[in-house]
């Protein structure tokens, strides 16, 4: 029975990917919230194709609002294929921990965002669905996204995404994983390693980084990302 709905859960991950935006490879989210956490975040992609090298940053500021809801607020900038580096967006962003951990078979949560364009009459409205489960001292994280952009300067469309990881949690400051992600002409896997650096009470260092292949056909796609987040 498990194993059934693993397997379905898997296929229904990514089969509606398929109709996703090529630009999909960030942070893969665990549903988990602590009670009454800050946290400041910093975030570093870079991406090389055949258009060009694009690099984005995000700077971030959260705070739970219980032990069960967490709020989040972005500002992204992003230097483009031509060189241009400025203000891209703003986000904000809510993750919501639907089960405690260990309450079921799988621990659940959700996740929904609001991004605007900066100077440009852009909207981005995501809900996503989160999911790990883990097995010994294999953590699996799936994540399906349906995106919704709008406004006066694009056109108006549904999107999906798909991310997974699967982490070896080997020691706390080191624990080595596989993510993949999938979208609309974009399908990329590659190697990571993440850990989490403890110190008194609720403060902790998290970092993780990751090297993302595009598998699409002779294209280069390559994406580094880095991520640093401090909770207090």
């Amino acid at each position: 029975m498990k194993l059934s709905f693993f397997i379905f859960l898997f296929i229904m991950l990514i089969i509606p990917s398929a109709r996703a935006d090529g630009d999909v490879v960030d942070k893969v989210y665990s549903p988990y919230v602590l009670p009454f956490e800050r946290e400041l975040e910093w975030r570093f992609m870079s991406r090389q194709n055949d258009d060009g090298n694009e690099l984005t940053q995000r700077f971030a500021y959260g705070h739970a609002l219980s032990e069960f809801i967490t709020m989040e607020t972005y500002i992204i900038a992003a230097r483009d294929s031509h060189g241009d580096f400025g203000l891209k967006a703003y986000e904000v962003e809510a993750r919501w921990m639907m089960t405690e951990q260990g309450q079921f078979w799988a621990d659940w949560g959700m996740l929904f965002e609001v991004e605007k364009q900066h100077e440009l009459n852009i909207w981005e409205v995501s809900t996503g669905v989160l999911m790990e489960k883990e097995f010994g001292k294999v953590s699996f994280t799936a994540n399906m996204f349906i995106v919704y952009e709008s406004g006066s300067d694009i056109q108006d469309e549904f999107e999906f995404e798909t991310r997974m990881k699967l982490r070896y949690r080997w020691l706390p400051q080191l624990q080595p994983a596989i993510e993949f992600y999938s979208g609309e002409d974009f399908v990329g896997v590659g190697p990571a390693v993440m850990g989490i650096q403890r110190y008194q009470g609720q403060k902790q260092l998290k970092w993780e980084m990751a090297f993302i292949t595009g598998l699409n056909g002779n294209n280069k796609d390559h994406s580094l990302r880095f991520a640093l987040e401090y909770e207090f």
